[in-house]
């Protein structure tokens, strides 16, 4: 058994489509049909269902891929931890990111990357917090940042970040008569843009309304922070959004920042990692990183928001 052939199985598993896999594997479709079948050949089980297209994974298929995973991440660990010893990290960090955290992650990468200037990051800043930790477990990706409640992370090892707070931020002229807070109601008699219905900063704010017994209907609906804050920009609109934004991000001239008052909608930020031994030389780094980088206390001055 080869770890070419793993590396082919596993891509086909992911592409599902031989010409795609083959392709991602830069080599021809023959190729890789062909150590494919020796793969077959020597675990002596069918990986692979074949028509005149690739039909799926067989049961078999489907168990050991699992397998393939695990033995290319901790072939791939290996070489880290030795390349470590001998000249510092070096390697590539696949890391997934919520959409809320895409403002944020700077404080986490940036110091990261400072310290192990050889390691390069790759990172996916619109994937869901189910979604990173399935690819998490699936070994597609190193880490993740995520929205930590209502997720099953009891294979994970999970270091808080900060806790999320939200904010209504609009121009001058939208808050006039108002200081430094506002309630749910008035809020939203004001024209409003909100992130897009099954995002969960989304669901955050539609949970708190409830209790009112409120329901936000924003003329505008986005999957995107920067175009919140471009709609706020114009004078003519306001938004609900995380504080931590407002503190990773320039706020749009002219616009003014308010506490909404109770309920205090807040969330917790963390980062996942495989909690395997002994795992990635390159996620330790990162949890070390993430617990001494202080994030929740650069981001509003709340030390137990640090995770430390």
């Amino acid at each position: 058994m080869l770890f070419r052939q793993l590396e082919y199985f596993v891509a086909l598993a992911r592409e599902r489509h031989f010409a795609r896999a083959a392709n991602a594997c830069y080599v021809s479709q023959p190729a890789l049909s062909e150590a494919i079948r020796k793969l077959e050949h020597e675990l002596k089980v069918p990986l692979v269902r074949r028509g005149r297209t690739f039909e799926g994974l067989t049961p078999e298929g489907e168990r050991l891929v699992l397998w393939a995973r695990r033995i290319l991440a901790d072939r791939d660990a290996l070489e880290q931890e030795v390349a470590a010893l001998q000249t510092g990290l070096t390697g590539d960090l696949r890391l997934g990111v919520v959409p809320a955290a895409s403002t944020t992650i700077a404080l986490l990468t940036d110091p990261f990357c400072a310290e192990h200037p050889l390691v390069r990051v790759q990172l996916e800043t619109s994937l869901r917090s189910s979604t990173i930790i399935d690819r998490i477990r699936r070994f597609e990706l190193d880490a993740g940042v995520i929205y930590l409640d209502g997720q099953d992370t009891s294979d994970l090892q999970v270091t808080p970040l900060y806790d999320e707070r939200h904010v209504v931020i609009a121009s001058n002229d939208l808050l006039t008569g108002y200081t430094d807070s506002i309630s749910w109601s008035d809020a939203l008699e004001l024209p409003m843009c909100l992130l897009n219905n099954g995002m969960r900063g989304r669901q955050l704010i539609d949970d708190a309304l409830a209790v009112h017994g409120l329901a936000a209907s924003p003329q505008i609906e986005t999957d995107s922070i920067v175009a919140l804050l471009a709609h706020v920009g114009t004078g003519r609109w306001a938004s609900i959004v995380p504080q931590t934004w407002i503190a990773t991000l320039p706020a749009p001239t002219g616009a003014r920042v308010l506490r909404l008052a109770d309920p205090t909608v807040t969330a917790r930020i963390a980062l996942v990692t495989s909690s395997s031994e002994p795992g990635s030389v390159l996620t330790r780094a990162l949890v070390h990183t993430a617990r001494s980088a202080g994030i929740g206390i650069a981001l509003d001055g709340d030390p137990a928001a640090s995770g430390a």
